[in-house]
């Protein structure tokens, strides 16, 4: 199944100490096309695969994390000097938040894709971190 995540209002290029802020999608334990935090917006496309299991459907691929049954979504935020990444804050995108049927839409029709719009500022400010829920969040299939 694909999925796309749509970052907007993203906090800006400098947060407390760190004048470089960027987010990205994690891969692994990797930045995965880091975007500037002063962008007008943030896109990244995944693949990952819906499994059926006793408990219901489990999510699988590089970029999901979490026991089965918790998984989720990485966005990191991270500090970029010199070309290295440091990471100092994370956002999960809780896939057990998502409506089953949206889920179900997008996993049985390749042509459709699961999107995810993510708010990237906090109400105070800062890069959004901890678990996104809506209205920071709102999942769809187009």
């Amino acid at each position: 199944m694909r999925v796309r995540i749509e970052g907007h209002h993203l906090p800006g290029r400098a947060y407390a100490e760190h004048p470089n802020v960027h987010v990205a999608v994690q891969v692994g334990r990797l930045p995965h096309q880091p975007v500037r935090g002063d962008a007008r917006e943030a896109s990244w496309e995944l693949d990952v695969r819906v499994v059926p299991t006793d408990d219901g459907p489990d999510w699988r691929g590089d970029a999901v994390h979490g026991r089965r049954g918790e998984r989720f979504l990485y966005l990191t935020w991270g500090d970029v000097s010199d070309g290295e990444w440091v990471m100092f804050r994370r956002a999960k995108l809780m896939v057990g938040d998502i409506d089953a049927a949206l889920v179900s839409v997008a996993d049985k029709d390749a042509d459709r894709v699961l999107v995810a719009r993510v708010h990237l500022t906090d109400d105070y400010g800062c890069p959004r971190c901890a678990r996104v829920r809506a209205p920071a969040i709102e999942w769809s299939v187009e």
